[in-house]
């Protein structure tokens, strides 16, 4: 079976990197486009101001910048075709609900942080929901097999401090 687009949630958190880089791989073995998508949450702040203007629009800016990121080394190392996505909202209902049925993706791939028992009862893990109502494949990459020596290349400390909202 061959995958023709490949969904990415990214977060900036080193198992989500981990999980974009073996997108990428697969992407190039199967010459498969990738979309690439992180959630703004906004209902914590939707309404706060900062003299930088809404947070809501610097982590939208935020969010761009770290996509476009990502999707920059995704076609240097070989993929054909990289799409971004912003959504706004609670991300397990985002992904599953709004983003992956557009995209017509045949593969979602996404990282598992390993939340507790209770975080999961309170917030819900997007993994866990990716995987129940996604209408494709699902690979997700648990936080035990990013090695300890994997490096970040997208989400850098530098980017983190250049590209700061908080």
């Amino acid at each position: 079976m061959m995958y023709q687009h490949i969904l990415i949630p990214v977060d900036g958190s080193k198992v989500s990197e981990y999980a974009f880089q073996k997108g990428v791989d697969i992407a190039k073995r199967n010459n498969a486009a990738i979309t690439l998508v992180h959630v703004v949450d906004i209902r914590t702040y939707a309404n706060v101001e900062s003299e930088r203007g809404s947070l809501h629009e610097n982590a939208d800016k935020y969010t761009e910048k770290m996509l476009n990121g990502y999707k920059a080394i995704a076609l240097e190392q070989g993929v054909k075709s990289v799409d971004i996505k912003i959504g706004h909202g609670a991300a397990r209902q985002v992904i599953t609900k709004e983003i992956a049925p557009k995209a017509n993706c045949d593969l979602i791939i996404c990282g598992s942080n390993g939340i507790n028992a209770l975080e999961r009862f309170v917030m819900g893990s997007v993994s866990e929901a990716i995987v129940r109502y996604a209408k494709c494949d699902v690979l997700v990459v648990r936080t035990e097999q990013v090695p300890d020596d994997f490096k970040l290349e997208a989400f850098t400390e530098e980017f983190r401090r250049e590209y700061s909202y908080n």
